[in-house]
């Protein structure tokens, strides 16, 4: 069991002043990264090793990089190119989340007071929703807060 807040934020549309606002802002502790590729040139600030070093000298955040939260490449790739919607990408990330059983490996506190990462601006076709979803549905006492929603 866990108490207090589970956060999401996704990077893309905020500057750097933006996203590490919101998260010394609102308490974030730890900053969990459930992108499947976590060093895009795309990522901008939030490549890694960057993010790490940056989450630390600016806001004393942790970093934890836990890809068993994120979506495959064939899931991901299938709904970019339009082969599946949203509801499908839903129904194969939840079950894909259900086979690999993340949280069986984790102490639940970890999620108290911790940040999601992902690209996306918004949460509402982003599988950190999901995951947020999933995760407090198995662990007691968190609620979710979305952060910079665009």
């Amino acid at each position: 069991m866990a108490e207090g807040t589970l956060y999401t934020i996704g990077f893309s549309q905020k500057s750097a002043r933006q996203f590490f606002g919101l998260l010394m802002d609102n308490g974030v502790k730890r900053l969990i990264d459930i992108r499947l590729n976590n060093n895009s040139q795309l990522a901008g600030f939030t490549k890694m090793p960057d993010l790490e070093y940056f989450l630390k000298e600016i806001a004393d955040i942790e970093y934890i990089y836990l890809p068993e939260f994120a979506p495959t490449k064939t899931i991901m790739d299938d709904y970019k190119n339009k082969k599946i919607n949203w509801r499908e990408y839903e129904k194969q990330y939840l079950a894909l989340l259900v086979e690999r059983q993340p949280l069986a490996k984790l102490d639940a506190a970890i999620f108290n007071d911790s940040c999601l990462l992902c690209a996306e601006a918004s949460a509402q076709y982003c599988h950190r929703r999901l995951a947020a979803e999933y995760i407090t549905r198995m662990v007691t006492g968190l609620s979710i807060v979305h952060l910079g929603q665009a």
